[in-house]
C-alpha cells in the first residue's frame, strides 16, 4: 500500500480553499490502495518538511502562490518524490496570468486583450486602459486564483481602488478587457496523451464569478454540467482545452476556462493547474459527468504522478 502525502494549507490567500479540497480528498481516497498522510503548511509557512520523505507520492492540494506556482513542485522534484499535477514549468507558466497569456497568444490561441503592469513602475491611467480595452475592464493580481483580488470596474475611481486591491496580493497585475459570453470550463487529465472531459458552464447570479459568488453565497452561481452545447462546439472546446494544456507544458491535471461568444468564437480566459478539488468543484464534477467517479479520479491522478516519475527516472538513466 502506497503512502500518499496530502499536502495542504499554504501561505497564500487561498489557504481556506485548500483545506476544503484536502478534506474531501482525504475522505474519498481509496484506502484499500493508499494510506493518506496529512501534511499541513500553516499560513505562516511553517511545516515539517521531513514529513514528505515518509511518503511514496505527494498530492499537493495547494492553491495560489507557494503551492500552485512551481515552488512546491521544484522542492518535490529536487527531493526526488513523485507528485500530482503539472511540473515546475507548467505550474509557473499557468500561475502567472501575464506569462500564460503571452505564451498562448504566441501559439495562436485566442485570448482577450490585456495590459500587464508592475507596482514600482508607471501604471496606466484609467483613460489609457479604457482606450486600449474599452469598459468595463477587469483588474487582477497576476499570480492568484479563486477570484481573490479581482475587480470589475467602469470608472476612474473604481479603477484606482481596484489597483490598490490587486496590489495587496502581487507586485504585478493584469488589466483585461471584458468579454461578453458564456463561461465554459473543461477539465484535462493525463500526461503525454491527455484527455478532455465534457465541458461545464458557470452561470453567475452576481455581476461576475467573484470570490463571494464561488465560496460564500450559496446561490452565487448555477453550474450546468454538462454544458448545453452542440456536438461541434463540445469538440472545439475540448480540442482548445487540450491545446492550452500542451502549450503550457502541463501534465497530470488542469482546468481550462473559456468564453463562448454569441458569434460562436471561443476565447481562452485562463488555466488552473490545481483547480478546486472538493466533491462539488467543477473539475471533479466534469469528470464525474464524463464517467470517472471522484475516488477513481484521485486514483488516476496518483497513478499518473507515479508513471511520470518512473518515465523521467528512466530517461535520466538512459542519458547517464
Amino acid at each position: 500500500m502506497k503512502k500518499v502525502g496530502i499536502l495542504f494549507g499554504g501561505k497564500s490567500a487561498e489557504h481556506e480553499i485548500s483545506l476544503l479540497s484536502a478534506n474531501n480528498v482525504i475522505e474519498a481516497i481509496d484506502k484499500k490502495k493508499f494510506e493518506p498522510i496529512l501534511i499541513k503548511i500553516e499560513k505562516s509557512g511553517k511545516w515539517n518538511i521531513n514529513d514528505i520523505f515518509a511518503c511514496d507520492v505527494i498530492f499537493p492540494i495547494l492553491h495560489g502562490p507557494f503551492g500552485e506556482d512551481g515552488t512546491i513542485q521544484g522542492l518535490l522534484k529536487l527531493a526526488d518524490i513523485p507528485f500530482v499535477g503539472p511540473g515546475v514549468l507548467g505550474s509557473a507558466a499557468g500561475m502567472d496570468k501575464d506569462v500564460m497569456k503571452r505564451l498562448l497568444r504566441d501559439d495562436g490561441i485566442p485570448i482577450g486583450k490585456f495590459i500587464a503592469a508592475y507596482k514600482n513602475q508607471k501604471l496606466p491611467s484609467f483613460a489609457e486602459a479604457e482606450s486600449a480595452l474599452g469598459t468595463p475592464i477587469f483588474v487582477k493580481p497576476a499570480n492568484m486564483g479563486s477570484s481573490v483580488g479581482i475587480s470589475k470596474v467602469r470608472s476612474e475611481a473604481e479603477f484606482n481602488a481596484a489597483l490598490k486591491e490587486a496590489f495587496l496580493y502581487d507586485t504585478k497585475i493584469v488589466i483585461e478587457e471584458f468579454i461578453s459570453g458564456r463561461e465554459i470550463e473543461c477539465a484535462v487529465l493525463g500526461n503525454e496523451e491527455p484527455a478532455a472531459s465534457v465541458p461545464g458552464e458557470i452561470i453567475p447570479s452576481h455581476d461576475f464569478y467573484s470570490y463571494d459568488a464561488k465560496y460564500i453565497d450559496d446561490n452565487g452561481a448555477a453550474l450546468e454540467i454538462p454544458a448545453k452545447l452542440d456536438e461541434q462546439t463540445i469538440k472545439r472546446v475540448q480540442e482548445l482545452a487540450l491545446k492550452v494544456f500542451k502549450t503550457l507544458c502541463c501534465e497530470g491535471l488542469s482546468r481550462v476556462d473559456l468564453f463562448l461568444c454569441t458569434n460562436g468564437e471561443l476565447i481562452v480566459n485562463e488555466i488552473n493547474t490545481m483547480p478546486g478539488f472538493t466533491k462539488i468543484s467543477m473539475y471533479p464534477k466534469m469528470w464525474e459527468a464524463s464517467g470517472i467517479s471522484y475516488t477513481e479520479l484521485i486514483t488516476r491522478l496518483i497513478e499518473l504522478a507515479i508513471s511520470r516519475f518512473e518515465r523521467d527516472k528512466l530517461l535520466k538513466t538512459s542519458v547517464v
